[in-house]
């Protein structure tokens, strides 16, 4: 298994460093790369020194050692690299800081418990296998704090799209979501893959190995692509604050607007709905947070109740004249969001009417 494991880390190694160009000039995008590169590596080392030491067949313990000493700054640094493109780079010193410290003292238990067994380093020792459970707990907590900031990032990112596109835009974080998850199984996982020596270790080893190319394949396409882009489009309109005076208000403004069928252009942003109202961003975004959960929500609200009303007045237009019409991106979308809207399909509600 360890050798699988060093050409599976190794080719992954490979696909971050032949990334294009255009993600390496990117400060953040080339500190995300190299900061997963580090945790990768940590974690080829951690298989290659398994494999040729053959420290498994030593004893539980000596591998445990090394597992730990290269587990704890592996997830470090991968859990950073996330934290890097959630936060365009604006890491704070304390998120960069703590996996530093957890691995001193991860070193420093380790350390200690070998001086005072009196025994040499990779002996098998009571002492030595206390100080392994209690770095591994310590790991976990390490991982756990980490989870929670990006459980807190991504959440504060999905609000950002809803805030600034008209349309659904979980695709673009569910890779992110999805690797979020990966790192809290594999942090749960690494105990099991440290301590546990039976028949269900190759199980383990293939979770394991799974949610790792799962996590580096998915990091490679996120890079590649316009999301990160798009998400910081939306991003730097949070921070925006216009300060112009209108004589309309809000509810005036709006109202004329959605009379004139504004939300039915396809694709329109925040910043251009505004625009389009003719009131300042920031007045909009507070008529929304009163009104609706989220200028996604409050968009796709009229452009159901648009399509209700054609559904009954042109009986004639398919969904796909209907879609379009209303300003939706699809026809699928626009069933799934009518019926998860109305409880029904526009064919039953057609019917109904």
């Amino acid at each position: 298994m360890q050798f699988t494991a060093v050409v599976l880390l190794t080719l992954l190694m490979l696909k971050l460093l032949l990334l294009p160009r255009k993600v390496a000039v990117n400060p953040t995008m080339g500190m995300a790369r190299w900061l997963m590169i580090a945790g990768i590596a940590l974690l080829d080392l951690q298989f290659l020194l398994q494999f040729t030491l053959g420290l498994r067949a030593m004893g539980v313990t000596q591998a445990v050692m090394l597992n730990i000493v290269l587990f704890v700054p592996a997830s470090w640094t991968i859990s950073l690299s996330i934290l890097y493109l959630q936060q365009r780079g604006r890491v704070s010193i304390i998120d960069k800081v703590v996996g530093g410290v957890i691995w001193a003292i991860t070193l420093a238990i380790l350390g200690i418990a070998a001086a005072i067994d009196g025994q040499p380093l990779l002996s098998d020792t009571k002492e030595l296998h206390y100080a392994e459970i209690a770095a591994s707990i310590i790991f976990l907590g390490m991982q756990n704090y980490y989870s929670r900031r990006h459980v807190f990032n991504l959440r504060s990112m999905r609000q950002v799209l809803q805030n600034y596109y008209d349309r659904n835009t979980d695709g673009m974080l569910r890779w992110m979501q999805l690797s979020i998850l990966v790192l809290m199984v594999m942090a749960i996982m690494a105990p099991l893959l440290i301590f546990v020596k039976s028949k269900g270790l190759a199980l383990f080893g293939i979770l394991f190995f799974v949610g790792i190319f799962f996590l580096v394949d998915s990091f490679c396409s996120y890079v590649v692509s316009s999301a990160p882009r798009r998400i910081e489009e939306a991003e730097e309109n949070e921070d925006y604050i216009m300060n112009d005076d209108k004589t309309l208000s809000p509810d005036t403004a709006i109202e004329l607007w959605i009379e004139k069928g504004g939300f039915c252009q396809n694709g329109i942003t925040m910043p251009a709905a505004a625009e389009a109202i003719g009131i300042p961003r920031y007045m909009l975004k507070a008529w929304i947070k009163e009104h609706y959960t989220n200028y996604a929500d409050w968009m796709t609200d009229l452009r159901i109740e648009e399509a209700k009303r054609v559904i009954i007045e042109h009986p004639d237009w398919n969904n796909e004249i209907i879609s379009d019409h209303c300003g939706f991106t699809d026809r699928s979308y626009f069933q799934r969001k009518f019926k998860e809207k109305t409880g029904i399909t526009p064919s039953q509600y057609h019917q109904q009417g």
